[in-house]
């Protein structure tokens, strides 16, 4: 039965009751549903606009359908539309008209808005979580590499020597400010609409500061309209998720690419890799492909929503509906990835010698080679010009600059000594670096310490 149906004179159809209904998706808020109509109803009898008995009777019965709920004895149905109506009319069928009052001085305009505020509360968390939880992992995995040596690239291509830890940190950093900007979020999410209304405020003499309190929320929303017609809290969490995934899809795009026979730098367990239905020698990393492609999806999410609010006049309209979805589909997809990377990572083998081996050739010690001449006095300008001559050299050679005669080195500057060998092996490029966050070996000890310290 239509909780509305009093202005009507013709029943909708069945085409337009599953059309209009979002029951499908939106009883995953089921919980979050009844807690804020327990919190509206304790506030109802605490301001006296029902008596303390019938808030007592609504409380207990609503607690009693959560656990039917819970135990699979309650089926939503799409005439009741909504998971609002699905449950106040479950309390009215039985306790019967004192269920009819829950829904005075509120509009389910303000009451989904309360839902959705609280469920993303409840997901913002478990991201928090899972990122605190890879996070960790790349910690765990930086402290076993620091001796582990790799190119560092620019363009894709090799350009100078670090180390492998020093390369999961940068991601390290990247995750953390994903963190940062989720806990940023959430100070605006954290921010009651109910009592509301529809747009306009209520006649009653109701308690939004109690309702805030017993619903967990730092602060009330101070406008009415705004409160249930805005939907910005939640265009930014799936922006949130959209930046973490882009994130986790670099990564990804690294490993899949590591664990090539190409790069042969990792190689994926056997648990997060597929095989091929028609060649046997396959092992494909498809899980990290999988991540790669559902970031995506989640800029689908992102523009989805921004789209659906573009044109929207105030307050609520119909549209709002189809915020829930791309929420949704955001936050599930964002803590899938999350946890099958950090499995994925955390089980993967690195061929610690083909990376060092890597690091040996590319010439990636060129700039270690003009800073070298630097130290001899010649401007930077003029040592790139000669070191830049020297790879030209070496390339038609076919060797390395390591490999070059100190009678070759002489020939392009009378400034090179013996001590250019020992300047230019690839574990001095990495120790000679003095920049803090750099690459070097004390450097990144450096930056271990300081995360142990800020976990404290």
């Amino acid at each position: 039965m239509k909780l509305w149906k009093g202005r009507f004179s013709k029943a909708s159809t069945s085409s337009a009751d599953e059309f209009n209904a979002s029951i499908e998706f939106d009883q995953r808020m089921y919980r979050e549903d009844i807690a804020g109509s327990i919190a509206h109803a304790q506030m109802l009898g605490k301001q006296g606009i029902i008596t303390e008995e019938e808030s007592q009777l609504i409380v207990k019965t609503l607690k009693e359908i959560l656990a039917d709920i819970e135990a699979g004895k309650i089926e939503f149905t799409i005439e009741s539309e909504d998971i609002h109506m699905n449950i106040e009319t479950v309390l009215t069928e039985r306790i019967g008209d004192t269920g009819k009052k829950l829904h005075t001085a509120r509009s389910r305009n303000d009451q989904v808005a309360v839902d959705i505020r609280l469920y993303m509360k409840k997901e913002t968390a478990a991201i928090d979580t899972l990122l605190q939880e890879l996070m960790d992992a790349l910690e765990k995995l930086a402290k076993e590499h620091t001796d582990t040596v790799m190119p560092g690239y620019t363009h894709l291509q090799r350009a100078q020597p670090v180390t492998l830890a020093y390369h999961l940190l940068a991601y390290y950093q990247m995750f953390s400010r994903d963190k940062e900007r989720f806990a940023d979020c959430l100070a605006r999410i954290d921010r009651l609409p109910l009592g509301s209304g529809a747009l306009a405020g209520t006649t009653y003499n109701t308690d939004r500061d109690f309702l805030a309190e017993k619903l967990g929320f730092a602060s009330v929303l101070p406008n009415g309209m705004d409160a249930v017609a805005d939907r910005d809290f939640a265009i930014e969490f799936i922006d949130c998720c959209a930046i973490a995934m882009m994130h986790l899809s670099r990564f990804c795009e690294e490993l899949i690419l590591w664990s090539s026979v190409e790069f042969s730098f990792i190689e994926m367990d056997d648990a997060y890799s597929t095989g091929s239905s028609i060649m046997p020698q396959k092992k494909n990393p498809d899980m990290a492909e999988l991540i790669r492609g559902k970031t995506g999806r989640v800029y689908g999410d992102l523009m989805s929503l921004l789209t659906i609010c573009k044109g929207l006049p105030l307050a609520y309209n119909k549209d709002l509906q189809e915020d829930k979805l791309p929420v949704f589909d955001a936050a599930d997809t964002l803590k899938a990835s999350l946890g099958i990377f950090t499995e994925m990572i955390l089980t993967m083998k690195v061929q610690k010698e083909n990376m060092e081996s890597a690091a040996k050739y590319g010439y990636m010690n060129a700039t270690d080679a003009a800073d070298y001449l630097v130290s001899k006095g010649i401007p930077f300008r003029d040592c790139h010009e000669i070191i830049g001559r020297i790879v030209l050299h070496c390339i038609g050679k076919g060797i390395a600059i390591e490999e070059m005669t100190m009678e070759e080195f002489k020939s392009f500057s009378e400034k090179f000594e013996e001590d250019i060998y020992e300047k230019i092996a690839v574990r001095s490029c990495i120790k000679a670096k003095k920049s803090k966050g750099s690459t070097s070996f004390e450097s990144v000890k450096e930056q271990l310490r300081a995360i142990q310290e800020s976990s404290k």
